[in-house]
């Protein structure tokens, strides 16, 4: 039996689970039973639109709690809409720590690094791996703060530097500057319930759009 929109949290991410629960879809029955394609369309189309709803939704909301930019959220937060028979779509949020350089403009001072309001003393702003340039910090730093760097695993010797950079690395070591975004777990119910209610929403319309096409069909029989 269909229990409606629902969540699920693990370490690193969350999903949103969405679907109209039996009861509320009892209204629809008669329809279902008239035209039970019609009515597949109208939930289908239903959930993918609240979907991409709550998707905006919380990139929002998560951006404004944050303070990070919307479309760095956005980028966490991946939709599997309906396909086929399943009425259940689903939005995965990827909830690990966001890199700080992903979060606004990043912008280099003789006394570190700052991006969206957040200061990173003693930090530096330059591409080491890859194309993308992220706000790094020596661990050896007198400014170095565990908390401004989360999940970075950081090598404990300490040292000359050899001239070698890498995230680490015995010889240099170095800290990613990222985002815990641990604040927004407890959200994950209430967007569910969110979710439930924007879907009733948005399923009326759907089905009274199928409900209108199928009486104009049958006026012309």
């Amino acid at each position: 039996m269909s229990i409606g929109s629902f969540s699920e949290v693990k370490k690193n991410s969350g999903m949103l689970h969405i679907q109209a629960s039996a009861e509320d879809l009892k209204a629809f029955a008669d329809l279902a039973i008239l035209v039970p394609k019609a009515a597949a369309k109208a939930q289908r189309r239903a959930i993918n639109k609240t979907l991409r709803w709550l998707r905006g939704k919380i990139a929002s909301d998560v951006g404004k709690q944050e303070k990070i930019a919307v479309r760095a959220v956005r980028q966490r937060l991946i939709t599997y809409p309906v396909k086929g028979g399943a009425m259940r779509g689903k939005l995965w949020f990827g909830i690990n720590p966001l890199e700080a350089s992903r979060a606004g403009r990043a912008r280099q001072t003789k006394a570190g690094v700052s991006v969206a309001g957040r200061r990173y003393q003693g930090a530096f702003y330059k591409k080491v791996y890859g194309n993308q340039a992220d706000v790094w910090i020596r661990t050896a730093s007198k400014h170095f703060n565990p908390a401004d760097y989360p999940d970075s695993e950081v090598s404990s010797r300490t040292g000359g530097s050899s001239g070698f950079v890498g995230e680490n690395s015995d010889r240099f070591p170095l800290a990613k500057a990222k985002i815990s975004l641990d604040a927004v777990r407890p959200h994950f119910d209430a967007w569910s319930r969110k979710a439930d209610e924007r879907l009733m929403h948005v399923l009326k319309q759907e089905m009274n759009f199928e409900l209108q096409k199928y009486l104009k069909g049958t006026r012309r029989v």
